[in-house]
C-alpha cells in the first residue's frame, strides 16, 4: 500500500505542484501522483457498484402505506445519478478520496419503517428534511456536540442492531426465512428450503464470504455478478421460478436512455397528515443518528488510513465534508434514492494510493456511465443480491466486541438496542429503547451527573413515542 506522511501546513508548503490543478487537489503536496488517484477511484467504485443493485431492489421490494412499488429501473437511474454528482461534489469540494451513495441501513430505515405509515412521497420528505435539518447542523457546530453526547457503548450497539436488522432483511427477501403457522418465523417456506432461488441465495452467502475472507477487492459485487449469471441459466433451462420482483434474464439491448422519473417526486408537508409531529420528530431522528454515525466514523476513518490527519488529529476542511455529505441526504430524498452518505469502502482507494479528491472524479464518472446500462442492473434477483445484506449485517456486526459488556449501565442498553432492533422490524424501537434503559440505570446507580442534557431531551421524546398510544387512549 502506498504510504503517505501525516498532511501538515508546512508539507503542502513545501511541495511543489507542478501545475494549478495539482495544486488546488494539493496531489504532490499529499505525495500521491495522477495515476495512484486514477487506480484508487477505480477501486472505489469496483468495491461499492453493488449499491447500484442492493438499493434498488430493497426500495423497490418495499411497499408504502397505499401498496405502490417504486420502479427498480427508476431508482437504479437515481441511485446512480446521485452517486456520480455527490462523488464528484466531495472531490471537488471537500478534495478527499470519500465516494457517496444510497446507505446501507438508511435505506432500511425508509423502506420498512417510514414507507409503511405513508406514502412514497411523504417518506421521501422525510429524507430531504434530515438533510436539511444536518445541513444546519453543521453550519452551527452542533453535529459533533450531538455525536459526543451519545455514549460510545450506545453507538456501538446501534451499529451492531442495524447490522443483524440487515441481515434478517437478507434472509426474509430471499426465501430463507418466512412468517411461520404457528411460529413467528420458519425456514424456507414450508418449514425447509425449496426452489432454485433459495439455492442462488445459499451458494451466494457462501461465494461472498469466502471472497470477503480471501480479502478480494470487490468481493461483494462480483459475487452478486457471478450468481446473477448462475440464475440467468437457472431460469433459462428451467423456467418460471419464483425469483420475486426481478426476473434474472438478460435484456435483448443491454444499453438505455436512464428513466428520471423519480427525481423531484417528494413533499415536504404531506407526512404531518400521515402521522403524528412527535412522531415526525422521531423518524427523522432516526436518520440522523444514522446519518451522524456512517459518516463521523467513515470520514475519520478514511482520513487517517490515508494519513491525512493533521497533527491534532483533526480531518481537513471537515466543514466542508460534511456540508457535502448533509447535501447529499438531501440530494438523496429529491431524488427517491434515500438518504446518500459517505462510504466506507474508500478504503479500496485509498488502498491503491488515493489521497486527493481526483480519484472521485473517476469514482464519479463511471457511476455516471452506470446510467446508461440500467437494462442490466435491473436483472439481478434479489436472491443474488441479499447475500450482500448478510455479509454488511455480519461485518457491523463484529462492533460488539467493542461494547463493555461488564459494566451493565452499558451492556443492557446495548443489548436492548441490538435485539429490539430486529425482533420489532424498527430501528428507531431499538434506539429508543437502548436510550431509556442507559438513563434509567444511570440514575438508579447515581449517576446522573453522566447523562449529557441532550439523552433527556431525546429520550423523553423517545418516551412519548412508546406511550403514544397508552396516552391517545386516555385523552380520547
Amino acid at each position: 500500500m502506498p504510504s503517505s506522511p501525516t498532511v501538515t501546513e508546512k508539507a503542502v508548503e513545501d511541495a511543489r505542484p507542478v501545475n494549478a490543478f495539482d495544486r488546488f487537489f494539493e496531489i504532490t503536496a499529499r505525495g500521491s501522483t495522477f495515476g495512484r488517484e486514477a487506480r484508487g477511484g477505480l477501486a472505489t467504485f469496483f468495491t461499492m457498484a453493488y449499491i447500484l443493485v442492493l438499493n434498488p431492489i430493497i426500495l423497490a421490494g418495499a411497499t408504502d402505506k397505499y401498496g405502490h412499488h417504486l420502479s427498480p429501473a427508476q431508482l437504479v437511474t437515481s441511485t446512480a445519478l446521485v452517486a456520480a454528482v455527490m462523488t464528484i461534489l466531495m472531490g471537488v469540494v471537500g478534495r478527499l478520496p470519500i465516494a457517496l451513495a444510497a446507505g446501507l441501513g438508511l435505506n432500511a430505515v425508509l423502506a420498512f419503517q417510514l414507507a409503511p405509515r405513508m406514502a412514497w412521497e411523504d417518506a421521501m420528505g422525510l429524507v430531504v428534511i434530515n438533510g436539511l435539518v444536518l445541513c444546519v447542523l453543521v453550519a452551527g457546530g452542533i453535529r459533533k456536540a450531538i455525536m459526543d453526547a451519545i455514549p460510545m457503548g450506545l453507538k456501538q450497539a446501534i451499529g451492531v442492531g442495524i447490522g443483524l436488522f440487515l441481515a434478517f432483511i437478507g434472509f426474509v427477501d430471499a426465501g430463507f426465512i418466512s412468517k411461520g403457522e404457528g411460529t413467528p418465523v420458519q425456514l424456507g417456506t414450508n418449514g425447509h428450503l425449496s426452489g432454485w432461488p433459495v439455492v442462488v441465495f445459499v451458494l451466494g452467502v457462501l461465494l461472498m464470504f469466502a471472497l470477503t475472507m480471501r480479502k478480494v477487492k470487490g468481493a461483494i459485487l462480483l459475487s452478486i455478478i457471478g450468481m446473477t449469471v448462475v440464475a440467468i441459466i437457472i431460469e433459462a433451462v428451467a423456467p418460471g421460478q419464483k425469483w420475486g420482483i426481478t426476473t434474472p434474464k438478460f435484456p435483448d439491448n443491454p444499453i438505455g436512455a436512464p428513466d428520471f422519473g423519480l427525481l423531484g417526486d417528494f413533499s415536504l408537508t404531506g407526512v404531518f397528515s400521515e402521522v403524528s409531529v412527535l412522531t415526525v420528530v422521531l423518524l427523522v431522528f432516526t436518520l440522523l443518528l444514522s446519518d451522524f454515525f456512517d459518516t463521523m466514523g467513515t470520514v475519520v476513518a478514511i482520513s487517517g488510513e490515508a494519513g491525512l490527519l493533521n497533527e491534532k488529529g483533526e480531518v481537513p476542511r471537515i466543514g466542508r465534508v460534511l456540508m457535502v455529505d448533509a447535501a447529499a441526504a438531501v440530494a438523496g430524498g429529491v431524488s427517491s434514492s434515500s438518504s446518500a452518505t459517505s462510504y466506507i469502502e474508500s478504503a479500496a482507494g485509498v488502498g491503491e494510493g488515493a489521497r486527493t479528491g481526483v480519484a472521485n472524479l473517476f469514482t464519479g464518472a463511471l457511476f455516471a456511465v452506470a446510467l446508461l446500462f440500467t437494462p442490466v442492473l435491473t436483472i439481478v434477483p434479489m436472491q443474488a443480491a441479499a447475500p450482500a445484506l448478510v455479509v454488511v449485517g455480519f461485518l457491523l456486526m463484529t462492533q460488539v466486541r467493542h461494547v463493555d459488556w461488564s459494566d451493565l449501565s452499558i451492556a443492557v442498553p446495548a443489548f436492548l438496542t441490538i435485539a429490539v432492533m430486529p425482533l420489532t422490524y424498527s430501528i428507531t424501537n431499538g434506539i429508543g429503547a437502548g436510550f431509556l434503559a442507559f438513563v434509567l440505570l444511570k440514575v438508579v446507580a447515581g449517576k446522573i451527573r453522566e447523562i449529557h442534557w441532550l439523552l433527556w431531551v431525546v429520550t423523553g421524546l423517545f418516551l412519548l413515542y412508546f406511550l403514544q398510544g397508552p396516552l391517545e387512549s386516555l385523552i380520547g
